[in-house]
């Protein structure tokens, strides 16, 4: 079966062209063309990927995008406006994956679905898990837990969280970790990556897990001891 993609903009041209793009690379694929419909659908569809453009109508893509987060991890791709830095920062606090700047193109969306999707492909069961303190985080399930606890991440954030994991004494530098993380063919700012382990600090440290992520000054970061809160 196809993966399904849910694309929500009020611009019926874009949503054309990123139908026609997204049907022609095999995805199965729904449109919205407006906020509350977008965010209607993404609940009776369970989609595998929603893509939200920020400036919509009725609700915009970063109150659907607040509403999905309360109850759901699917990956979120926004389409933001050229120069409009503010809003996409904003969207990656909320919990989106990846954003794209318009005017784009639509194999540049395309290969960020897949790249989004392939991050995300739940596994069959293992028995593979990684384990620190009192953190445990199960790539192959997309599953994170502080204690027994369940904590909900994003793909972008599993990713971090999985490349810091592997390597838990050893600091990372940025840049190596921008490369893990989204590949050496995209360019990624420092504010996107902050905005990513801000949102992964603060959530695991909701969950009782205060220490973490340590960020070494100059250098890069590295897990803490993730000891109990």
């Amino acid at each position: 079966m196809s993966q399904h993609i849910l694309i929500a903009d009020d611009d019926a041209g874009i949503r054309d062209v990123l139908r026609m793009a997204c049907e022609q690379a095999g995805f199965t694929v729904s449109m919205a063309a407006d906020g509350q419909k977008a965010l209607e659908m993404a609940g009776r569809l369970q989609p595998d990927l929603i893509v939200l453009d920020i400036g919509m109508p009725e609700l915009d893509g970063l109150a659907v995008c607040r509403e999905i987060r309360k109850t759901s991890a699917v990956p979120i791709l926004f389409l933001t406006a050229q120069g409009d830095e503010i809003d996409r920062i904003v969207g990656l606090e909320m919990g989106a994956d990846d954003y794209v700047s318009k005017p784009f193109s639509p194999r540049e969306v395309v290969a960020r679905i897949r790249a989004i999707l392939k991050r995300t492909v739940v596994a069959a069961p293992s028995t593979f898990a990684l384990r620190r303190g009192v953190l445990t985080v199960d790539p192959d399930r997309h599953a994170c837990h502080v204690h027994e606890a369940n904590v909900v991440l994003t793909s972008r954030e599993m990713d971090l969280l999985v490349q810091l994991m592997r390597r838990p004494d050893n600091v990372m530098p940025r840049p190596a970790l921008v490369d893990a993380v989204y590949g050496t063919n995209i360019h990624v700012s420092d504010r996107t990556m902050d905005s990513h382990l801000r949102n992964l600090r603060a959530k695991l440290s909701d969950a009782g897990c205060t220490d973490a992520i340590e960020t070494v000054h100059g250098v890069g970061v590295r897990m803490g001891q993730c000891s109990a809160a």
